[in-house]
């Protein structure tokens, strides 16, 4: 099956979830915001950026939205692993991640932590790793231990207010950016005046978006700051944040259960839809909107479920 790769920018993602809409997968790849599949074709967006064009029609599909990268080859030249420094692993980092981005319930937490080589032994034998190859007990049991050892700052954009940032033209880049940054600031103003040797952020947007998006910032974290995809793998900072912040993310939807008195299922989904359908016939669609990420697609399509008229 032939493949085509374009890097998109979170707009045109948004963008590709409402053209897609009517052909949306209830089944979604680890690391993927939406899967969608229409005759002789699949289309994948992760949150990397990157959305993969699968079937006869990839290229010709995947050209309406961007142009089709290069696949990097996988060597000690490829650009994605000699970007970083050799021996990056065991350098004492600050590295970044967030989560929440593609699911329509629930906040966008972004944490930052602080490991230097000292600390990366305990951390093994807890069992810090890629989160996403962890289930979210796994990760509520890891990141009980290791928030105490480790520094850390913790970031979470409440729905109410990523809702109104949104509608007032702040894209969910920019969000993702501006909480990064702060995190990051964090950590530093914690740790000092330990400098670390570098500061690793999992990539979401190429390094010039990202700083773009910061411009209104009062102050930017800048120096040795290095940005890749799956991150997790490459420092255990970056693995402890992501650990981090998906147990706060856990913890928001039992938080979110609780008071609404229902299960609430992660990501996109049809269940989704009918979820946040039964949310708006009994208790309001003011209700539904104070949990959610408003914007999303799924929003009109609970809409139509509903058997409230709106």
């Amino acid at each position: 099956m032939a493949n085509t790769v374009i890097q998109a920018t979170p707009s045109q993602i948004e963008a590709m979830q409402k053209a897609y809409l009517s052909c949306m997968s209830d089944k979604i790849p680890p690391g993927a915001i939406f899967a969608a599949k229409k005759a002789g074709l699949s289309i994948t967006a992760y949150k990397s950026g990157k959305v993969m064009f699968q079937g006869a029609k990839g290229e010709m599909e995947a050209t309406k939205w961007g142009s089709p990268t290069v696949p990097k080859v996988k060597s000690s030249s490829s650009k994605s692993t000699s970007v970083l420094p050799v021996g990056f692993a065991n350098k004492n980092v600050v590295g970044s991640d967030e989560v929440g981005t593609g699911d329509y319930f629930g906040p966008m937490i972004v944490a930052a932590c602080y490991v230097d080589q000292a600390m990366m032994p305990l951390l093994k034998q807890l069992g810090v790793k890629d989160s996403k190859a962890m289930t979210d007990p796994e990760i509520c049991d890891i990141a009980k231990k290791i928030i105490p050892v480790v520094p850390h700052s913790l970031l979470l954009l409440p729905n109410p207010k990523y809702n109104d940032l949104q509608a007032k033209g702040m894209n969910q880049g920019q969000m993702k950016a501006i909480l990064h940054n702060r995190a990051l600031e964090n950590v530093l103003a914690k740790i000092q005046p330990i400098k670390p040797d570098a500061i690793l952020i999992d990539q979401f947007a190429e390094k010039n978006t990202y700083y773009r998006y910061l411009t209104k910032e009062p102050s930017i974290v800048r120096e040795d700051v290095f940005f890749a995809t799956k991150a997790e793998g490459l420092h255990l900072s970056v693995a402890a944040a992501s650990i981090i912040a998906r147990s706060r993310f856990v913890e928001a939807f039992h938080e979110m259960e609780r008071e609404l008195g229902i299960s609430i299922p992660k990501g996109a989904s049809s269940k989704v839809d009918q979820i946040a359908a039964n949310i708006i016939d009994t208790k309001g669609i003011a209700t539904l909107q104070q949990y959610v990420k408003w914007h999303f697609a799924n929003t009109d399509k609970a809409k139509r479920l509903s058997h409230t008229s709106n």
